[in-house]
């Protein structure tokens, strides 16, 4: 952490990214990964050690992987939870394995925790991090951004991205559109400590719907975290006032424990608290000039189904690179407005289906939606209904529509795995003595061009920042269906062939979605292309 005293002259970086949660680290680990001066600035002068957001999707969880971040998380996280997930807390779980991933099922880890990983690894690489740097205020020019705090610092930058949650003062400041539905439906969420408790309350943690109860006018979800602690989230049944700046107190966290399981379940310690909404909001833009925004500070939604932090890390993945090669001038023309075009209609959509979920996961539901729950049911037993929802939870259907070069395929149009993530296969070497998991060929953050059929030619020139890697299947493992990759450094395929690739188009595709032409290229040579 950076210490700079109030009244200095500006701090200048390359790129400031204001927010310390999980999206603004994340974001600050890709960039600094990449080579790029950052800086974070943080209003809280110290971690707030809360429950709140700590659900990792599997596809989060597969990110993680690639850059070596998931095995310090879950070195951390209780056991591992054997249930996929849900939709509206409806009793039937989620399966993701038909989606060909190692990691079928979320991972529960408090949000502080894995804030507390990404900035060691974040200031590991390089960034720094400033705290209780509150940004009161922000200019743009055409070479960069000004930023200001509360206590006087300056902060000057050629970039800066909002990373500052749900209400986003970065947002207020640029003026930014956030249209959406305000909240109807209050809840709290705290982390609490029971000196008893009654037969109702959960033992251990199972499937969403084994945790949830309604009763004496509330509904609440209560999660069993370590010996006498839960998560207790709770709120009124039905539609209520909203008022998120009223602290909660002791008095109404007992009041609805007492309600909800009886006078023998009783409070002895609350950690922390926040108050939530249903709220549902997306930014018009994820671009204004040198600003971007990420995370809550670019889209709110219903708390339903652990969206909300993979999103925004999410965000960073595809952010991450796009930005740094912007600010080291070797973008091709619209790589960073691509930001926008792939993830505006992903937070979209999980606005879409959160609201869904916020219907169905009415504690009190009409005779309508009761019957509308129970056909959801039914759907949620069919393989293919479940698949669906398992992807669109999960994150592991996600595929961005890219366009591919003519000619990837054998023929006109682009290759079927165009858009697609890649699932983490093993693969040797020629040889086959040398196992590598194709995760671990992104820890640099670099794009992989992955030669399967080892008829790349010698002396094929190759940006800096993609790693030629030619290799085989190892024993087992499941065919990926094509022959050579180029894959990008959020692991999804951007160009791919099955045959003989055609070195022209493989080189116009580099050039149109990674690199552009004229920065430092080098030769591929396959003596060196495997790497552990």
């Amino acid at each position: 952490m950076v210490d700079e005293g109030a009244g200095s002259k500006a701090i200048e970086t390359e790129v400031v990214v204001v927010g310390g949660g999980p999206t603004g680290l994340m974001l600050a680990c890709e960039l600094a990964q990449a080579g790029v001066d950052t800086l974070v600035l943080e209003q809280l002068t110290r971690r707030v050690e809360q429950v709140k957001g700590g659900g990792i999707q599997p596809r989060t969880a597969e990110l993680l992987e690639m850059r070596g971040l998931l095995e310090p998380l879950e070195k951390r996280a209780p056991a591992r939870g054997t249930v996929g997930g849900h939709f509206a807390t409806l009793p039937v779980p989620l399966d993701c394995s038909p989606w060909n991933t190692r990691h079928p099922c979320p991972i529960g880890l408090p949000q502080w925790e894995i804030e507390e990983v990404l900035e060691e690894r974040a200031t590991a690489l390089g960034a720094r991090m400033l705290r209780g740097a509150a940004v009161t205020a922000l200019a743009q020019d055409a070479d960069g951004v000004t930023a200001e705090t509360a206590d006087g610092r300056r902060v000057r930058a050629g970039w800066l991205v909002a990373c500052d949650g749900g209400h986003s003062t970065v947002r207020r400041l640029v003026g930014a559109s956030f249209p959406g539905r305000p909240g109807t439906r209050p809840g709290v969420l705290a982390d609490v400590r029971l000196s008893s408790v009654s037969d109702l309350v959960p033992r251990e943690i199972g499937h969403m719907s084994t945790m949830m109860r309604q009763a004496g006018g509330y509904w609440a979800m209560t999660v069993p975290m370590r010996a006498g602690w839960y998560r207790f989230t709770f709120g009124p049944v039905g539609e209520g006032a909203v008022d998120r700046d009223t602290p909660v107190s002791r008095e109404e966290i007992a009041t609805a424990l007492e309600a909800l399981y009886g006078p023998e379940t009783v409070l002895a310690e609350v950690n922390n608290s926040s108050r939530f909404t249903d709220a549902t909001r997306q930014v018009e833009q994820y671009r204004q000039d040198r600003v971007l925004f990420a995370g809550d500070a670019a889209h709110i939604h219903p708390p339903l189904g652990g969206q909300g932090l993979n999103l925004g890390v999410q965000d960073a993945f595809n952010l991450g690179w796009k930005l740094a090669a912007t600010v080291q001038d070797r973008a091709p023309e619209g790589l960073l407005d691509s930001y926008h075009t792939e993830r505006h209609p992903v937070a979209a959509q999980v606005l879409h289906h959160t609201s869904a979920q916020r219907v169905l996961a009415d504690p009190n539901p009409s005779e309508d939606v009761a019957a509308l729950r129970d056909i959801v049911v039914d759907l949620l037993r069919l393989p293919d209904a479940n698949r669906h929802l398992a992807g669109l939870v999960s994150g592991l259907a996600l595929a961005y529509p890219l366009v591919g070069d003519a000619g990837d395929s054998g023929s006109s149009g682009s290759h079927p795995l165009t858009g697609q993530r890649v699932p983490d296969v093993e693969l040797t070497n020629a040889d086959g003595d040398r196992p590598v998991r194709l995760s671990a060929l992104f820890r640099e953050g670099n794009s992989v061009l992955l030669d399967l059929a080892g008829d790349l030619p010698q002396g094929l020139p190759l940006p800096e920042r993609v790693d030629a890697v030619r290799a085989g299947y190892a024993l087992g493992a499941e065919p990926l269906g094509a022959d050579v990759l180029l894959i990008r450094p959020d692991g999804y395929v951007c160009w791919a062939a099955t045959g003989p690739a055609a070195p022209d188009a493989l080189l116009a595709a580099i050039a149109r979605h990674l690199v552009r032409p004229g920065t430092a290229w080098r030769s591929f040579s396959p003596d060196v292309s495997f790497r552990d």
